[in-house]
């Protein structure tokens, strides 16, 4: 059992319970021994999905700051923010926050800007595309690359995950990478959900990152140098 960082606790903003459940392996492997505090507010992803893809409800990224200044309050040493949808709330609430923001896909496009030119991005909810590809140019922006991206979005995935059927989810988009695969340097998967892919991801034709396990291996090393 780890004890390096036992004296730590994260605070994770949730605009899903989906992705409490999904990043419950990643918190084991990465930092078994920080004490996690969970926010959650589905309404923050119902919204979103209502408003369609490209937009963001002005009132969730409220909602992000708020809940940013309560685990403050609360004295979590890092926040996470755990949505991919709108994850430019990490970005608004960095100056308004005085704990360190992560936001759980960053460090996964980081890592794919790194492995090549030719990235393919892989969602399965159509409001994360946008979103996804903005943090995408970021990344490669930031790390002074130019790159190629193609984007595959697999609603019917994220129907078969939130039914619980998650070997047919899995399926959809083991397939998915497949084709994809073929035209790309490296793929990034848009959904914390999807990195329930990760066992089955060790024999791809490219890399295919998750940020389930880029993220927390992240927010391990964020820790450790506070």
């Amino acid at each position: 059992m780890k004890k390096e960082l036992s004296d730590k606790t994260l605070g994770i903003i949730h605009a899903s319970h989906i992705t409490i459940g999904a990043m419950e392996p990643f918190i084991e492997k990465y930092i078994p021994e920080v004490s996690v505090v969970h926010l959650c507010d589905d309404t923050i992803q119902r919204d979103n999905i209502r408003a369609g893809a490209g937009v963001v409800p002005k009132v969730n990224y409220f909602k992000f700051t708020q809940y940013a200044h309560n685990l403050e309050e609360a004295e979590v040493d890092l926040i996470l923010l755990a949505c991919s949808t709108f994850n430019y709330a990490a970005e608004l609430g960095r100056p308004l926050i005085n704990v360190p923001i992560a936001q759980i896909d960053r460090p996964m496009m980081e890592t794919a800007v790194k492995q090549g030119k030719k990235i393919g991005l892989l969602a399965t909810l159509a409001t994360t595309v946008p979103s996804s590809e903005r943090l995408l140019r970021i990344a490669a922006k930031d790390a002074g690359k130019e790159v190629e991206f193609k984007t595959v979005l697999c609603k019917e995935a994220f129907e078969e995950y939130s039914w619980g059927r998650i070997e047919k989810h899995n399926e959809i988009l083991l397939e998915a990478i497949h084709r994809l695969s073929e035209e790309t340097d490296c793929i990034v998967m848009a959904q914390l959900s999807m990195s329930a892919l990760a066992p089955y991801l060790t024999k791809t034709r490219v890399p295919v990152y998750n940020s389930g396990e880029t993220g927390f291996e992240r927010v391990r090393q964020m820790l450790k140098a506070l």
